[in-house]
């Protein structure tokens, strides 16, 4: 059997398949402006969408790409399905491949993403586990590319919770691009050291650089690209005051973003908490590229709904 090919992490794809993805976003982006309509590249295909966390981007997004393809998206709830409680993932991954051309799953747990993977005959994206979410980085450097005019050899600073899914995924992206990633967060919060790792050996066969540091002017200064997310994500809650006490000198101020260069852009990939992980005035400012971003995760994943299925 033909092996499908996934989009579970970042590290899925090589560089230059990345580059042919966002080609292929910027292509099918180009066309949606100029044409009002995509060309059914997706006809007769179906997206099986498997939802354990709400979500308005995601769900959005890979909808509506789906229907400007010319194929459909099916939405499962988390009552309609409740993988590994009424039904084993395996089993939920096996039925559902059967049937659909491509399963994105939005889940609590990266190993449940990783089973769908292992026991689905079609491809599995990625469409956010707490590991990773590869979809928010493939529209983070899309954004990047129209704004800056490049993907690489840029200075990228991540500043806030090292030890998230988005500063993982982009972490790899970046260096696996030929970018410096520098990632400024407090002593405790910084990335999985198994992603960190990761991400060192991807820099070195790739011409990339990682700098971790809880120091937030050495990782924003001459910086390209900063961007930030919440400093308390679905599932840690219960942490929410100690967090905003930890975090709260790493707010991401005009005064911090005026380290940075002054073409740089600011980025966050929402919801966002004005006065918290972010002030205002950064968010609503002029090097804000925050509401492009949100909009390219419809790119991002049409190119790489595309790319998967040709």
């Amino acid at each position: 059997m033909h092996q499908p090919r996934h989009c579970i992490s970042s590290s899925n794809f090589s560089p230059s398949e990345l580059q042919e993805i966002l080609s292929l976003a910027l292509e099918l982006k180009s066309e949606l402006k100029e044409h009002g309509k995509n060309k059914p590249l997706l006809a007769g295909k179906t997206l099986a969408m498997l939802f354990e966390k709400p979500s308005l981007r995601t769900r959005l997004s890979f909808e509506i790409g789906m229907t400007q393809l010319g194929g459909h998206a099916i939405y499962l709830s988390p009552s309609d399905i409740q993988m590994g409680k009424r039904e084993s993932v395996s089993d939920v991954s096996i039925v559902t491949s059967s049937m659909a051309d491509v399963i994105m799953a939005r889940t609590f747990k990266h190993e449940t993403i990783t089973e769908l993977a292992q026991y689905s005959s079609v491809p599995v994206i990625n469409g956010l586990s707490d590991l990773e979410h590869p979809c928010q980085i493939l529209a983070d450097f899309l954004t990047i590319q129209e704004k800056l005019g490049t993907v690489k050899g840029l200075k990228i600073a991540f500043v806030g919770d090292g030890n998230n899914n988005v500063t993982h995924s982009l972490a790899q992206m970046a260096v696996m691009l030929g970018n410096t990633i520098a990632v400024a967060t407090p002593k405790g919060y910084e990335m999985q050291e198994e992603i960190g790792t990761k991400v060192e050996e991807l820099a070195s066969t790739n011409g990339g650089k990682l700098l971790q540091t809880n120091d937030l002017e050495i990782a924003v200064s001459d910086a390209d690209v900063v961007v930030t997310d919440t400093w308390i994500s679905m599932g840690s809650e219960d942490e929410a005051s100690q967090r905003l006490a930890d975090f709260k000198p790493y707010q991401v101020t005009q005064a911090v973003l005026n380290h940075a260069k002054q073409s740089a852009i600011f980025m966050h990939c929402l919801p966002a908490y004005r006065g918290k992980e972010v002030e205002a005035v950064v968010i609503d400012g002029p090097q804000s590229v925050v509401f492009q971003e949100a909009e390219n995760r419809l790119h991002a994943q049409k190119g790489l709904l595309v790319w998967l299925t040709r």
